[in-house]
């Protein structure tokens, strides 16, 4: 994700301090990953030097001055770039998964068992996630079913994978 553009697309909204931007971002983004200050006020920093945002206003506080930051029209211009711009699929053709399974048959181990731990690492992470589905908002339901279908894509390679075990040692221990 880029925290650069997530803080414009916020600002779109109207000017608002780094510390509203942390509050804003934190709770429609950052459920498992809150931002921390010093990210927002060097991001901040580096899209008021490239000139997508401008100091709106500054007010005096209990402690430094509170700068309050608004986007310009290079700022909404970039921000819609962004947007338009398809992110880049993850084939995930280097898995670290493959890559065990693959050691373990070349050093003699049992792949099949490698296989089973991370089956069940998956299935829990699905029990959690669907948990947190069940009990969150419309956004958190939507972040849960993004994680969700790839951990059931995954586990579908665990299975196929599994089902040519045999087939893939003899390839790979010749």
């Amino acid at each position: 994700m880029s925290i650069g553009h997530t803080l414009l697309g916020l600002l779109e909204s109207g000017p608002r301090h780094g510390y509203d931007l942390k509050r804003a971002f934190d709770e429609k983004f950052g459920h498992d990953r809150p931002l921390h200050y010093g990210q927002v006020y060097s991001t901040m920093s580096r899209l008021l030097k490239n000139g997508l945002v401008e100091v709106d206003g500054i007010e005096p506080g209990g402690g430094p001055e509170r700068k309050r930051y608004a986007i310009t029209d290079a700022g909404v211009t970039d921000v819609q770039r962004w947007l338009a711009t398809p992110e880049k699929p993850e084939p995930y053709l280097q898995s670290t998964l493959y890559t065990k399974v693959v050691l373990a048959l070349l050093t003699r181990r049992d792949a099949a068992d490698i296989l089973d731990t991370q089956r069940a690492e998956h299935l829990r992470m699905m029990r959690i996630l669907t948990d947190r589905k069940r009990k969150g908002d419309l956004a958190d339901q939507l972040i849960c079913d993004h994680a969700l279908f790839h951990l059931e894509a995954d586990l579908r390679w665990l299975e196929l994978t599994a089902a040519r075990l045999d087939k893939l040692a003899e390839v790979v221990v010749k």
